[in-house]
């Protein structure tokens, strides 16, 4: 009986070191400042909207209301005027007022540090609450958004076709150190914009394609 062939890994490692050589710095794309409620607030904006044009519309909206305290003392309405550029805007506006509301009473002012406390605020998923873990409190978690899901696919940590977060992110963070996993999704973001692209990758400029399964796998 033929033996099943065995599956081909990635190499973890070597993918980390490279795309650290190529992303030293790691920024995050979204400006906040540092302040924990400002990004909470800028990657809810993000949903279906480029970070350029979020970074634009985060600057009058901060300036408007600085905190969650000045939010609640407002209105829904001035914050849809304001994000309205973002698409999605009553929807975005009104989870901004009410996850702030919630900070505010329920946080004391500050936002929490667990997945299950972030997951109750309105309009946090787990992709922002691990971007929030990471970023904020150094916890670690994979921000599983479109670049993540289609880059790690290609690379050949699981099936290119398979479109899940939540699997992306389980999958990942066995694979990648809790101390490297927030840094590690920012560098992914940057790869993809400037070589693993969705549409017309530049696969034969890719500093990544001595690791990468994608042409095996075409």
């Amino acid at each position: 009986m033929p033996s099943k062939k065995k599956k081909v890994l990635p190499n973890a490692d070597g993918i980390i070191k490279a795309l650290e050589e190529l992303y030293p710095e790691a920024l995050c794309s979204l400006e906040y400042a540092g302040d924990p409620w400002r990004l909470l607030v800028a990657a809810r904006l993000s949903a279906q909207c480029t970070d350029e044009r979020v970074n634009i519309v985060t600057k009058p909206l901060f300036e408007r209301f600085p905190d969650a305290e000045s939010v609640v003392g407002g209105t829904v309405e001035e914050i849809e005027e304001i994000v309205r550029p973002c698409g999605l805007f009553r929807t975005k506006a009104k989870s901004i007022f009410e996850m702030s509301k919630m900070i505010v009473g329920d946080f004391g002012g500050r936002v929490p540090d667990t997945m299950e406390e972030l997951l109750s605020l309105p309009g946090v998923g787990r992709k922002i609450a691990n971007l929030i873990l990471g970023d904020i409190y150094g916890k670690g978690g994979i921000v599983a958004d479109t670049h993540c899901i289609r880059i790690c696919g290609r690379l050949g940590f699981y099936d290119v076709a398979k479109k899940d977060p939540l699997f992306t992110e389980r999958t990942m963070e066995k694979v990648i150190p809790i101390e490297k996993q927030s840094d590690f999704c920012h560098r992914i973001v940057l790869f993809g914009r400037e070589y693993c692209m969705a549409r017309a990758p530049r696969c034969t400029e890719c500093p990544l394609r001595e690791l990468c399964l994608f042409e095996e796998k075409k």
